[in-house]
C-alpha cells in the first residue's frame, strides 16, 4: 500500500532553499493546520476536549526573515479556502466583534469604539479566526494585558452548555459560542519587550504561548523564484482532504498511550523559572501538536512516532525559549543585561567587554557595570567564557541541546532541519 504523504514533508520541499529558518517554517506550517482544524477535530481529555489551535510567537532580529515564513504558510491556507482571519490591527472590543459576528476580512482596521453594536446574542453558531500578524504589536498595541487575558481565556475554552462571555464598556457585552483562536505572530527581542512587560511574565497568555527563535540563515536571494506549482498543488490537495476526511474525535494508539504517560510523568521543567507557567501547560502543547501530526498525515490516529516527533520538536523549540524572552524580568539592568545577550546571539565570534559597551553604554554609568552583568550571566550558565590572545576575553552564549533526561526524542526528525 502506498505510504500517505506527510503535509509537513512536502512544505520543507517547497521551502527548500529559502531564507527563513526551518524552524520558522515549520511552526508556521504547524500553526496554520491548526487554524485549518478549528474545531472539527478533538482529542477527548476526561470531561473536556483539546483542540489543536496553537498560539505561535516568532522572535528574533529583523534579518531572521519571519515575515516570509509566516506570510508563505498563511497564502497556503488562503488558497485552500480558509478565510477567517483576524483584522491585521485591532482591539479587544472589535476584536470580539468581529468573532462574534464571524471573521473574513483581514485588511480592515479597527473603527472607533463608538461604531459597535450591542454584542448581545443567543446565536449558538461556533466562531474561530486566525491572528496571523508578522508584526504582533501593530495588532495588538504595547503592554494591552487585558486583551491578553481575553485571548489567553479562549486558548483552552470548550464549553458546551454556556457562551464565552465579557463584559464591556457600559452596557455592552459580548456572547461568543465555542470561539476558537489561533496566532501565528512575529516580533524583535526589543519588540516583545515592549509588547511584554515584566508584569505579563506570570500571566496565563505567556503559558499558552509558544516562543519560536529564530536566527538568519545567510542565505541571500535576491529575486525569488515563484513557487513549484506542482508542489502547491499536492499540499492543497492534503489540505483538502484533511478537511474532508477528519472530524470527529481523534483516537491513541495503545503504544502512544504509554508514551504520553512516560512523557507526562518524567518531563523535567525547564530550567528557567520565568517558563514555570508554561511548564503546567506544556502537556496540552505536547497533545495539541501531536494532532496536528497525525492530521498532516490525514490521520485520526495518534502514533507513537507522532509522540515522539512532536516532543522532539517541542523540546528543541524549547531550549531556544529562553533566548526569545532575553532578560525580560524585574532585576537591576535587566534590560542592559537583555541587549548584552541579544549582541551574543547575533555574533558568530566571541566578543569582548570592549566590544559590548557601545550597545549599553546610555543603559549603565560605567564599564564595570558591565563586568558585573558578564560575570553574572557567567555564573547563570548563560554564556561561556573564551581565552583570546593578549590576555583578553571574549563571550560567546552557551548553547543548549535537549537533555539526555527528555525521554521520546529522536533528532533525526531535526536533522536537515533545525539541526545541520
Amino acid at each position: 500500500m502506498q505510504q500517505q504523504p506527510d503535509l509537513f514533508e512536502l512544505y520543507f520541499d517547497l521551502q527548500a532553499g529559502t531564507e527563513p529558518p526551518a524552524i520558522f517554517h515549520r511552526w508556521a506550517l504547524a500553526a496554520s493546520i491548526s487554524a485549518w482544524l478549528g474545531r472539527q477535530c478533538w482529542f477527548p481529555f476526561g470531561s473536556r476536549r483539546i483542540f489543536a489551535n496553537q498560539y505561535v510567537m516568532f522572535v528574533g532580529d529583523p534579518g531572521s526573515r519571519k515575515s516570509t515564513a509566516i506570510r508563505d504558510a498563511r497564502d497556503i491556507v488562503r488558497r485552500a479556502g480558509y478565510t477567517q482571519f483576524a483584522a491585521k490591527k485591532s482591539g479587544k472590543e472589535k476584536f470580539l466583534d468581529d468573532l462574534m459576528r464571524g471573521m473574513g476580512n483581514d485588511d480592515e482596521e479597527a473603527p472607533d469604539i463608538e461604531a459597535f453594536s450591542v454584542l448581545d446574542t443567543d446565536q449558538k453558531t461556533a466562531r474561530e479566526c486566525f491572528i496571523v500578524a508578522d508584526e504582533f504589536n501593530v495588532f495588538l498595541g504595547r503592554s494591552n494585558l487585558e486583551f491578553l487575558e481575553i485571548l489567553g481565556d479562549m486558548w483552552d475554552w470548550d464549553d458546551e452548555v454556556d457562551f464565552w462571555k465579557y463584559a464591556l464598556k457600559g452596557s455592552k457585552s459580548a456572547k461568543i459560542w465555542q470561539p476558537t483562536v489561533t496566532i501565528l505572530g512575529g516580533n524583535t527581542p526589543t519588540g516583545f519587550t515592549e509588547c511584554f512587560p515584566a508584569a505579563s511574565i506570570g500571566q496565563g497568555f505567556m503559558s499558552r504561548m509558544i516562543l519560536i527563535y529564530g536566527e538568519s540563515t545567510g542565505r541571500k536571494i535576491t529575486i525569488p523564484p515563484p513557487q513549484d506549482d506542482a508542489k502547491v498543488f499536492n499540499i492543497l490537495k492534503l489540505l483538502l482532504d484533511i478537511r474532508q476526511k477528519l472530524h470527529g474525535p481523534m483516537k491513541l494508539q495503545s503504544q502512544a498511550l504509554h508514551a504520553l504517560d512516560m512523557i507526562y510523568k518524567s518531563w523535567p521543567e525547564l530550567d528557567d523559572q520565568r517558563f514555570k507557567h508554561y511548564s503546567t501547560r506544556r502537556f496540552n502543547h505536547l497533545i495539541k501538536l501531536s494532532m496536528i501530526l497525525a492530521a498532516a498525515r490525514v490521520s485520526q490516529e495518534i502514533t507513537v512516532a507522532d509522540i515522539t516527533h512532536a516532543n522532539t520538536v517541542l523540546a528543541f523549540a524549547e531550549t531556544q525559549m529562553p533566548k526569545a524572552i532575553g532578560e525580560l524580568g524585574k532585576a537591576k539592568n535587566a534590560e542592559a543585561t537583555n541587549k548584552v545577550m541579544q549582541a551574543l546571539y547575533s555574533t558568530k565570534r566571541p566578543l569582548t567587554a570592549q566590544d559590548l559597551w557601545p550597545t549599553v553604554r546610555f543603559d549603565l554609568e560605567k564599564i564595570t557595570d558591565l563586568s558585573q552583568i558578564l560575570s553574572n550571566l557567567s555564573q547563570a550558565d548563560k554564556i561561556q567564557v573564551i581565552e583570546l590572545p593578549n590576555r583578553k576575553h571574549g563571550f560567546l552564549p552557551k548553547q543548549k541541546m535537549i537533555g539526555r533526561n527528555v525521554l521520546y526524542v529522536d533528532q533525526s526528525y531535526l536533522k536537515g532541519k533545525e539541526l545541520p
